[in-house]
């Protein structure tokens, strides 16, 4: 469809336009006074004189800066209409504005020629865009579905904020995180706003970066070392599927970003000062050494497919930051199942998302990214794989980027995926297969003992060949996306009607079992089951070598009743009840004490790989597996769900650690490596009441004798000292 006439772009302009000619230097009230401004950076920069506005349009021959009082002002208080000869430089289009105060709202208009089919160019001359590089932005009169209609010109469009400027962190205060990797690390995967959105949460700021502030002590008990924020750059909300809509939901997780360099304003008290409100909450998370990390996503925007909204880059660079069809440019490539594709390894995407990161570093203080659908970065201008994508190698050669962890989620939704070779060199990876052989695993499938194996020592078969290491690989058992902890060991099948879609969303292999009850149940053995299940399902994921990641609220049991994508449920089905703490403490006392078992283990958090060989000093290997037997692992067994190893202590004051997993259906009476001058200690029993569940050291008690009784569907580890 073709763009309204250029005549319209006059439309609103209820003031007289400002050019060169009428300056007046520092002026502190509309009209302001303009200069020509420059053309780096990109976005506003705001100095002691003014403020300096530059966006990036290749094909567009006019362009107009529209600057609003307030985020529901209804006209601009200043039209400026920019001078191609003095306010272009290249394809970059910029004006200084003279003593124009920080808080003040902007967008932009644009015209240039169109001939979407042939070219994939679009210009819509009567819509106001949002500036991509904006750090602020405001949502209030945002209207998705007006914005969606090409004629219409009242697209009631998101606005940009000059943002306050905020200076760059040194490398060397201590407002920086002292972990620059991820060796040691234990990631807890959270959401800001529905950590704290529950009325039990007692904040003062329900759903805020500023609520998260006052949950770090919460944090700090339970002994995670890095938080790992869901979306928390600017999204739609409004990003939904009709079905959904129809029931008043709304985008809840927040990958549906349109404003990548802007916090989220829906997590902030006042957009105005959204970074501030950000930094605040990182410098306050640095302070409890505890790390951020960011779930971002490059890989779609919010402007979905052909029938989507206007909201920037198809108004001001169509063809450059979207894949699109080769033959009839109209049409998107979808490899994200959310529309559209970014053309990330163009050179000008990859400079926007290059520097984009380096600021959620350098001025916001961010420690690490975890990248939504990262194969996408793999894919050139027609969608087909490239044998070395600029983009990877362009984030991880980056001056500050090289310096922070960086995880890709290592496949996207049209069936690229690179678990294991994802392309780079120091890129950690979403380990999909360690989640799902240790579901099947735990779930009681047979015949798994070798991958298993492989996958608890760090996945030295995916890693090791490219000289990478065990914190390349990020272990998770459960995610936002899908089944939480509960949910697993208490569904077979997905329940997600509430949705609005038929139950048709969400992935229908979850690879989990429901001890014998489908969802709630008053069942006193079905319900001690369950809480073993999920006790195994974290003690494994804690004795792995790897990065093991937690989703926030597993620790107390949290359960969505079964909905395995609850991306539309800001709502008490996934916002974190915090009765839970109090309710089920004693799997909160479990997972702390879990955690603090693994920490006070090197050899648990070592970044490398098992050899198999004898330890230095030490007449006997750094890990040796078993079976039901001594020595005897059961790896060519169909039928095998046993598996047992002991891990030597890196260090003379380390315990060496002796770990039986039985999800076979029988009790066994598991033979003890002997010991010289020490004894083994129990301190997991996974099929015990709490507190004899998890012991502390002052509290285990020696085993006498040479084997140990393991239950059923249960974990034991021991500790040998004297």
């Amino acid at each position: 469809m073709q763009p309204q006439n250029k005549g319209s772009i006059q439309a609103e302009n209820n003031v007289d336009e400002t050019n060169l000619a009428s300056a007046t230097y520092h002026k502190t009230s509309p009209p302001f006074t303009i200069r020509p401004g420059s053309r780096f950076p990109s976005g506003v920069t705001v100095s002691a004189e003014g403020v300096n506005f530059c966006i990036f349009s290749r094909h567009a021959d006019r362009a107009e800066l529209l600057l609003y009082a307030a985020a529901d002002s209804p006209m601009p208080f200043q039209v400026i209409l920019l001078d191609p000869e003095h306010n272009r430089s290249f394809f970059f289009w910029h004006v200084f504005i003279e003593g124009l105060p920080v808080g003040t709202h902007y967008t932009w208009r644009m015209d240039g020629p169109s001939d979407t089919a042939a070219t994939g160019r679009r210009f819509y001359p009567g819509k106001e865009l949002l500036d991509p590089w904006a750090q602020a932005v405001s949502d209030t009169l945002w209207d998705r579905k007006r914005a969606c209609s090409e004629q219409d010109s009242d697209s009631k469009s998101l606005r940009a904020i000059v943002a306050e400027p905020l200076p760059r962190i040194s490398t060397d205060t201590t407002l920086r995180c002292k972990q620059t990797d991820l060796q040691g690390a234990v990631i807890y995967e959270l959401h800001v706003g529905g950590f704290t959105h529950h009325p039990s949460s007692g904040v003062a700021y329900p759903g805020t970066f500023a609520a998260l502030k006052e949950k770090i002590p919460y944090l700090q008990a339970l002994g995670v070392t890095h938080v790992e924020l869901l979306p928390v750059m600017a999204f739609d909300t409004q990003d939904i599927q009709p079905g959904v809509a129809a029931r008043e939901l709304h985008n809840y997780w927040g990958y549906s970003t349109h404003s990548f360099w802007a916090p989220h304003p829906g997590y902030c008290i006042d957009p105005v000062r959204a970074t501030r409100e950000f930094r605040d909450l990182v410098d306050a998370l640095h302070a409890a050494d505890i790390c951020v990390l960011l779930d971002v996503v490059f890989n779609h925007t919010a402007e979905g497919g052909e029938t989507g909204p206007v909201i920037h880059f198809r108004g001001l660079a169509n063809d450059i930051f979207y894949h699109l069809d080769a033959i009839d440019r109209r049409r998107y490539l979808d490899f994200t199942g959310c529309g559209n594709t970014v053309n990330c390894n163009h050179p000008v995407v990859t400079a926007f998302i290059v520097h984009c990161l380096e600021y959620w570093v350098e001025v916001l203080g961010v420690d690490g990214f975890r990248f939504d659908l990262a194969s996408v970065f793999a894919r050139g201008d027609n969608g087909l794989p490239l044998a070395n994508p600029p983009l990877p190698w362009t984030i991880e050669s980056s001056r500050i980027l090289s310096q922070v962890p960086l995880i890709a989620e290592a496949w996207d939704a049209a069936g690229l995926y690179h678990v294991g070779a994802f392309p780079g060199m120091a890129w950690s990876e979403w380990n999909g297969r360690y989640r799902d052989v240790m579901r099947r695993f735990v779930r009681g499938d047979p015949g798994l003992i070798g991958e298993i194996a492989a996958r608890i020592s760090g996945s030295a078969d995916l890693y090791a060949h490219d000289e990478r290491k065990p914190a390349n690989s990020i272990n998770f058992i459960t995610c936002h996306d899908g089944f939480t902890l509960y949910d697993l060991v208490s569904y077979n099948s997905k329940h997600n009607e509430a949705n609005g879609e038929d139950n048709r969303d969400g992935s229908n292999d979850n690879m989990s079992w429901n001890c014998g009850v489908e969802g709630e149940s008053d069942d006193p053995a079905v319900c001690k089951l369950r809480w073993q299940q999920a006790k195994n399902l974290l003690a494994i994921l804690m004795l792995s070598r790897g990065v093991p990641m937690l989703l926030a609220g597993d620790e107390v049991l949290r359960t969505q009743h079964g909905d395995n994508n609850a991306y539309c449920q800001d709502n008490e089905l996934s916002w974190f009840d915090w009765r839970l703490t109090e309710r089920n403490r004693d799997m909160l006392r479990y997972t702390r004490e879990l955690i603090a078992l693994r920490r006070r283990h090197p050899s648990l958090t070592s970044n490398r790989f098992f050899t198999g060989a004898p330890m230095p000093g030490r007449d006997y290997a750094d890990i040796t597996w078993h079976g039901v037997r001594l020595n005897e692992p059961l790896w060519y067994d169909p039928q095998a769900r046993i598996l047992a190893f002991t891990i030597a202590g890196q260090r003379e004051d380390e315990e060496d650690l002796h770990v039986v997993l039985n999800m076979s259906d029988q009790s066994l009476d598991a033979p003890l490596p002997p010991l010289r001058t020490q004894c083994w200690h129990l301190a997991i029993d996974t099929a015990q009441s709490a507190p004899a569940d998890i012991l502390v050291r002052e509290n285990q008690m020696p085993i006498t004798g040479e084997s140990c009784p393991v239950r059923p569907r249960s974990v034991v580890v021991l500790e040998a000292r004297t």
